[in-house]
């Protein structure tokens, strides 16, 4: 699937995977998983994308933005950590 051919993508879609978070939340926590500051513009594009591919959702809870995988973006994560396994 093209959209894991991005690193950070993938990264919010293995976030996503376990819960839903609001933006600023999702990029703390890729932040932490990095180790490293995460690029304010580059993240916005990258959930923009993944939205516009169908495996995020965004929804709005009082004037936050909160973001979820849907089933599209479980199914890809999903596949991505099959071929992982299948080459570990």
């Amino acid at each position: 699937m093209r959209w894991l051919n991005s690193g950070l993508r993938r990264d919010v879609c293995v976030l996503l995977a376990g819960e839903s978070y609001r933006r600023q939340q999702l990029k703390i926590a890729l932040e932490d998983r990095y180790g490293d500051r995460v690029d304010a513009d580059r993240f916005r594009r990258a959930l923009k994308r993944l939205i516009d591919a169908g495996f995020v959702e965004r929804e709005v809870d009082g004037i936050h933005d909160v973001y979820a995988l849907t089933d599209a973006g479980r199914e890809g994560v999903e596949a991505q950590f099959e071929w992982m396994r299948e080459r570990l």
